[in-house]
């Protein structure tokens, strides 16, 4: 019975103690060189969704996710790729919903255009109201 029991907590230590393989992201938590390059990435980091935390952006996250896309940015941005080209490439390895500057395509313009369509529909029964009003007075 002791066999079994020693042979159990070992099996479950083994996992409960186990690490990541992986070495961690070069430039997660380490700025650029340059300042004007570090600026565009930070940027770039404050537009960007943490996928893990989904209420935060990359630049404030402490997920390891954002950890890794932070290092993904600083590296392209070292390159000399522009911030709209990492941006786009993003947007299509994840979809939309990770960055916060919302694009208008062809399946987004009603988000767009019913709160337009709104106001101006409230504005024509106000003005209605207004004439009917004066009217009656």
């Amino acid at each position: 019975m002791r066999a079994l029991v020693l042979l159990f907590a070992l099996l479950l230590g083994g996992a409960a103690l186990a690490q990541t393989a992986l070495p961690p992201a070069p430039y997660a938590n380490r700025q650029l060189d340059d300042p004007a390059l570090e600026r565009k990435a930070t940027a770039l980091m404050q537009t960007i969704r943490c996928l893990t935390c989904q209420s935060q952006s990359i630049a404030d996250s402490n997920a390891s996710m954002a950890a890794d896309l932070r290092s993904e940015i600083r590296e392209r941005i070292a390159k000399g790729e522009e911030p709209e080209h990492i941006r786009a490439w993003l947007i299509e390895r994840y979809g939309d919903w990770i960055s916060y500057q919302p694009t208008v395509d062809a399946i987004s313009w009603p988000l767009w255009a019913v709160p337009v369509l709104l106001l101006i529909g409230g504005g024509g029964l106000v003005l209605a109201r207004i004439r009917r009003w004066k009217g009656e007075g």
